[in-house]
């Protein structure tokens, strides 16, 4: 299996793009293992992926469901390197090819210098030869078919699961750059608060994620929420407008916005212009909010532009970093200044 890949270690969805092949996996950043394997030197897995997300909220005795990643960085070295080499399998990649192939691996651009060494560090002990770190930016600005090279400025908005970055670059180098802890996560617990406390129904995390989805383009006027009637402690369905679920999501999406709106205080005014004509290309999953763009659009005064693939647009990009390293190579020390 020649040729490297691109990971995108998202605290949500992992996606692993082939240089050649394209996405050859798109799993939940979630695993399921014996809580007493927890901490120790070695844990292994008992399922990754699809497969744990299908237990979240409704594991046996003796099991737990974990996220080995937290705010887009890694929260427990083991977990993650045990995560990282079962999906790696699965994606076709056994020891012997994982050893011969190159990585470019995506990370928030504001992570810390700590954080950006323990997720080295996993993905060496995972059995990845020389693995090489990109911010996510960048590598989805390059999955976007944006040039970071170029003598011209353009910005993106990358909204995940536990991060959002915004930030605008030109000829290799970074012109300004906003991060917030504040993404989709925040916005699932919104929903599991909102829904508890306006309609007195408690939901697990499952149903609370798949509200939120429904709210990401869908047609439907209405979407059926099940959970425990707070009054009674018995199951109840209950018919919610997806108006309302967009309403509550609001007030989050505000937050998101609003905290990475100070990278127009850095921006230079030429900058601005090429923004302009261009207007802002926003990726990552919490991105597929409907309204979203236009809340982007009144917040920074710049048209947006949603990419094509918002999912796998970092993952493509780090991988078509393995055919132009001179990208890693102009984001590398300003990579390392983020933190």
């Amino acid at each position: 299996m020649s040729g490297g890949f691109g990971i995108d270690l998202g605290t949500a969805n992992t996606v692993v793009c082939h240089r050649t092949r394209g996405v050859v996996l798109d799993e939940p950043s979630i695993m399921v293992v014996r809580p007493s394997e927890a901490g120790r030197r070695r844990v292994r897995p008992l399922l990754v992926g699809h497969e744990a997300r299908d237990l979240l909220g409704r594991c046996p005795v003796g099991l737990t469901a974990m996220r080995p990643l937290h705010d887009g960085v890694i929260v427990d070295l083991e977990a993650a390197r045990a995560f990282m080499a079962a999906l790696l399998d699965r994606a076709a990649l056994p020891p012997w090819q994982r050893v011969g192939a190159r990585a470019v691996i995506g990370v928030p651009a504001g992570a810390t210098a700590l954080e950006r060494r323990a997720l080295l560090e996993v993905a060496d002990e995972a059995g990845m030869r020389k693995p090489v770190l990109v911010p996510e930016p960048i590598a989805g600005a390059l999955g976007c078919d944006l040039n970071p090279l170029e003598p011209r400025a353009h910005m993106v908005l990358d909204i995940g699961g536990g991060t959002s970055e915004i930030t605008a670059f030109c000829y290799g180098g970074v012109l300004s750059h906003r991060s917030s802890r504040v993404a989709g996560d925040e916005m699932t617990l919104t929903l599991h608060r909102y829904l508890r406390a306006e309609h007195q129904l408690l939901v697990g995390e499952l149903m609370a994620e798949t509200l939120k989805c429904a709210v990401d383009g869908d047609d439907r006027l209405t979407t059926v929420v099940q959970g425990i009637d707070l009054a009674t402690g018995r199951p109840r369905l209950k018919t919610i407008e997806l108006a309302e679920v967009l309403e509550a999501l609001r007030p989050t999406a505000d937050v998101i916005i609003a905290s990475l709106a100070g990278v127009l205080d850095d921006l230079p005014p030429q900058a601005a212009d090429d923004i302009l004509s261009e207007g802002v290309t926003v990726f990552g999953g919490s991105s597929l909010l409907r309204g979203f763009d236009e809340l982007v659009e009144a917040a920074l005064g710049f048209p947006v532009r949603m990419a094509e693939r918002p999912l796998y647009c970092v993952a493509e990009g780090a991988a078509r970093c393995l055919a132009i390293p001179d990208v890693v190579r102009a984001y590398e020390d300003t990579f390392l200044d983020a933190a």
